[in-house]
């Protein structure tokens, strides 16, 4: 039987992945994966919003907005992000007409279900943050909108939304580095993001520790500079109480 030597150890080298097409790859990669959070970004904070204002609204006229919204948030949270992508990828492109599908086709249909999947998932976490912001205002300052003469928007608009936005920014900046993260799951759906390519790189290179090394450097660099900006955010602008 043969054993390995246990003095030998492999011998680490980073060399043939930093140039040529290895390095590209794994730029490639990074891009599509900082691509998908500032588009997810972008595109699921206006989506939290009206969710979250939904969940706010007064009951009498809009119970059904509020029940739509409910059970938007309640189904994508129970769901596991990666079976939201497979959804997006598998589903939903089959019940598009079949113009917009065949253009979807011939695009980057991995990343554009990516993109979807991460979107929702993340708007429905986004939403809860938004509402618990909102109602950290105190119910006075709601009364206090309704004497003036102010109607449900616009008492938002002007008086509430501004005191909740101090408590509202540091959990959606937390989100924020979730969806960092969660790029990493667009994989399996097969978009080049980084995973994607990393494990390309590992089975064209036979470096595998040296490759998810640089990866997962890449991935802890990224959610750390998000922690710090949100840092950065939390000193210069703290939470105050709102006033009664």
């Amino acid at each position: 039987m043969f054993f390995p030597d246990a003095d030998v150890m492999p011998e680490l080298d980073f060399t043939p992945l930093l140039h040529g097409q290895f390095l590209d790859w794994l730029a490639a990669g990074v891009r599509l994966s900082l691509t998908l959070t500032v588009l997810a970004l972008v595109l699921a904070l206006p989506l939290a919003t009206g969710v979250a204002l939904a969940r706010l609204a007064p009951s009498a006229p809009f119970a059904p907005l509020r029940w739509l919204a409910t059970f938007f948030i309640e189904a994508v949270r129970n769901v596991p992000l990666l079976a939201h992508m497979l959804f997006w990828y598998f589903a939903v492109p089959e019940l598009l007409p079949d113009g917009l599908k065949a253009r979807l086709y011939a695009g980057n249909v991995e990343a554009a279900a990516a993109l979807a999947a991460l979107v929702v998932y993340t708007a429905a976490y986004m939403a809860e943050d938004i509402r618990s912001g909102l109602r950290s205002v105190p119910a006075g300052q709601w009364e206090a909108s309704r004497a003036l003469g102010l109607g449900f928007i616009a008492a938002l608009r002007w008086v509430v939304l501004p005191q909740a936005l101090r408590a509202t920014v540091p959990p959606l900046i937390s989100q924020t580095l979730n969806l960092w993260k969660n790029t990493s799951i667009a994989t399996v759906v097969g978009a080049a993001e980084l995973m994607y390519q990393a494990q390309r790189v590992e089975s064209a290179s036979f470096r595998g520790f040296e490759t998810f090394a640089l990866a997962t450097a890449t991935y802890l660099g990224v959610s750390l500079l998000i922690t710090a900006l949100g840092a950065l955010y939390q000193h210069r602008f703290p939470a105050r109480p709102a006033a009664h």
